[in-house]
């Protein structure tokens, strides 16, 4: 019996998913495990697997948004009437039943008046025909090679024609021959060229989404901001010992992560999410750090952050920032956060607010490390100081609440041992 392939929901805030190209044509044979199209979601671009053997009847749309649980294709049997599966099925696309109906008596109709070989989807941007010479490469393939500054041309194809997929990247890196350095011809610096794109673009699903959900946050929840500046003199001094012995080279970033679950474990007052007619006070400390993507923002999950050492949430954060940017965390490593911390240190800035990210009831906002003149027993000395901004939704935290949590979280950064008690 034919099967009908729906838009799955592969993230917990995912309402529609964008068709970017389909790897399977109307008529393929396809086995359980193929790769049938890639989809952008709100967080990441993700390859979409059949579960059903068979060939692929009906693509209800080549490109473009369709609502979780959208009717997108079938799978059934060789030449398998299909169409009143259609009819069926109650409408959950942006077409009604008639022209779904419509639609697929216009693909059985090109099938039987067209060969086979002419049936092809429409090609994307990195979908080129074979008679061009140029390279066939799934966008999120492409996205891989860049990240990991390597060249389309060096990769072996496994898709259709040829074309290069997520795995074949990652099977060309794993195995990635090593050069000779005394042989190796010299490196000659290739000519940069801007790839920004100016005018109008259309919105990706991630963009959407943030704009969606912070707008609600920003214009719902009742922001007020606690602003605190901390002395990191003894951090600075604790981090460059550890990084002196430790083969894992720990960030302040890790000190700041490590010192808010040990904070929120003082005070679970903070840890905790409004759901209008509820408060959740969570048992776990989850703690989502705000990692900067090309296209806008993913908050990978730390999960029981207060139960890890720094070294552990070390490593963990350059994995999920890796895959963040790679556009291959999983879902379930973007969910369940507690708490929030967005830090622009890195990028000189002071001080700064953050929107809170749903369903947290706070965020921290960190800012660089600055030395600064300060008064010191009496003395004016030079001192590594840092901003640090709490959001608070007042529906949850108060202010009293909120100036304690960064109370703790102050005496926790100047004095960094009291985090290993």
């Amino acid at each position: 019996m034919a099967e009908i392939i729906r838009m799955p929901r592969l993230s917990d805030t995912m309402e529609e998913g964008n068709i970017v190209s389909w790897l399977k044509k109307v008529g393929d044979q396809v086995k359980s495990g193929d790769i049938l199209a890639e989809v952008e979601t709100d967080k990441a671009t993700m390859e979409l697997e059949s579960y059903f053997d068979g060939y692929l009847l009906y693509i209800g749309i080549e490109s473009g948004t369709v609502p979780v649980d959208g009717i997108i294709a079938v799978i059934g049997k060789k030449d398998e009437e299909f169409k009143h599966l259609l009819v069926d099925t109650k409408p959950n696309i942006e077409v009604k039943k008639e022209e779904s109906v419509k639609a697929a008596e216009t693909v059985v109709k090109e099938q039987v008046a067209a060969p086979a070989a002419t049936v092809v989807s429409m090609p994307s941007e990195t979908q080129t025909s074979v008679d061009t010479g140029r390279l066939k490469a799934s966008p999120l393939a492409k996205s891989m090679a860049q990240e990991a500054g390597i060249t389309l041309g060096q990769v072996q194809g496994s898709g259709d024609q040829g074309r290069i997929i997520r795995k074949d990247v990652e099977n060309f890196l794993v195995n990635k021959p090593t050069v000779n350095v005394a042989t190796a011809s010299p490196v000659v610096a290739p000519v940069i060229q801007s790839d920004f794109t100016y005018g109008d673009v259309p919105v990706s699903q991630m963009r959407k989404t943030i704009a969606r959900r912070l707008g609600e946050s920003k214009f719902t929840a009742p922001h007020f901001y606690l602003t605190l500046e901390i002395n990191m003199d003894n951090a600075v001094s604790a981090r460059t010992a550890i990084n002196e012995k430790s083969p894992v080279k720990i960030s302040f970033n890790d000190f700041v992560i490590k010192a808010c679950a040990a904070a929120l474990r003082r005070h679970p007052a903070v840890n905790s999410s409004w759901f209008g007619d509820k408060i959740t006070y969570h048992r776990d400390i989850n703690i989502g750090v705000a990692v900067a993507v090309e296209d806008g923002l993913l908050v990978p999950v730390v999960n029981h952050a207060d139960m890890k050492s720094m070294s552990m949430i070390n490593q963990e954060v350059k994995e999920l920032a890796g895959k963040a940017k790679t556009k291959k965390l999983a879902p379930q490593e973007m969910q369940g956060n507690t708490f929030t911390i967005s830090n622009l240190g890195m990028f000189d800035i002071e001080e700064f607010t953050a929107i809170i990210n749903p369903p947290d009831a706070c965020i921290l906002a960190v800012g660089s490390i600055i030395k600064k003149p300060i008064v010191k027993n009496d003395q004016i000395v030079v001192g590594n100081m840092m901003k640090v901004t709490l959001s608070c939704d007042h529906r949850v935290v108060d202010g009293a609440t909120g100036a304690q949590f960064l109370q703790t979280l102050k005496t926790m950064l100047e004095n960094p041992v009291m985090m290993i008690v």
